[in-house]
Order: C-alpha cells, then sequence, then structure tokens
C-alpha cells in the first residue's frame, strides 16, 4: 500500500501547473500548427476562383528605389477577383543591381524613377572626381632635392 501512494504521489506532482494547493489542469494545451493558416488560404482562393498560371521563370514587384524579386514563384491569378498571389522565396534588390535585365519590363511609371537614377550616378560621378582632388591638396607637393630625414633633423637643431 506504501508503494502505491509514492506512485501517486509522483503522477499527481507532475500534472500540477502551479505549487501547492492550485488547481490541477483539465486537459493538455494543444498548440495549432502553420498547415492550418495554409490550408485555410487555399480554400479560400479556390473560393476566389484561381488557376494557376504555369512556366513563369521571374516575378519582380518594383516599390520606389527597391524591387522584391521571385525566382521560380508559384502564381496564381483570378482576373474576375482582380487578384494575383506569388508565392516563393522573395529577395530584395536595389534597382540599379538588376537594372540591365529588366529594361523591357519597366512601365511608364519606372522610367521616372530610371531617370532619377541617372541623375544621381551622374552627380555622383562628377563629385568623386572632385573628392578625389580635394584629397591631394591636404598632402604636400614634394620639393626637388629635400627629404624626411633631413626636414626631422632641421626640426630637432
Amino acid at each position: 500500500m506504501q508503494m502505491n501512494r509514492e506512485k501517486l504521489m509522483k503522477m499527481a506532482g507532475a500534472v500540477r501547473t502551479g505549487g501547492k494547493g492550485s488547481v490541477r489542469r483539465k486537459k493538455k494545451a494543444v498548440h495549432k500548427t502553420t498547415t492550418t493558416d495554409d490550408k485555410r488560404l487555399q480554400s479560400t482562393l479556390k473560393r476566389i476562383g484561381v488557376n494557376a498560371i504555369p512556366a513563369i521563370e521571374e516575378v519582380n514587384i518594383f516599390k520606389d528605389d527597391v524591387v522584391i524579386q521571385f525566382v521560380n514563384p508559384k502564381v496564381q491569378a483570378s482576373i474576375a477577383a482582380n487578384t494575383w498571389v506569388v508565392s516563393g522565396s522573395p529577395q530584395t534588390k536595389k534597382l540599379q543591381d538588376i537594372l540591365p535585365g529588366i529594361i523591357n519590363q519597366l512601365g511608364p511609371d519606372n522610367l521616372d524613377n530610371l531617370r532619377r537614377l541617372a541623375e544621381q550616378f551622374q552627380k555622383q560621378a562628377p563629385g568623386a572626381g572632385a573628392a578625389q582632388e580635394d584629397d591631394d591638396d591636404e598632402v604636400p607637393d614634394l620639393v626637388a632635392g629635400e627629404t624626411f630625414e633631413a626636414a626631422a633633423n632641421d626640426g630637432q637643431t
């Protein structure tokens, strides 16, 4: 009889969530997984009537000077609901980094951004050259026939 009591006390102690005198837990808390969210999303998309669009290699979303790029995404669309679903792993890049490959994708809205980028590059190019010339002004010119050692010896005497 003594053995069973000890066993019961161990089991009862493991069930308590608080200290002595607290209420026992009635049932174990069940955590929901993220797959339920995905299932709900897919059922909502089916209700809207989206269809998968195959063979899309790349999707670019333009936002000011930043481009969100999806490589080999899963694309679904519902023209009637004006809804496009792009799923995959996104990469955020600057517009100037991927510019040569996406010029044909730019619309009239982004041509203004392209002009601004070109103006910024033109401003930076002359500015960089002027900054180098200013740095050269801080370094004294070399005088023929003088060395650093001779100038140091003259300063000590």
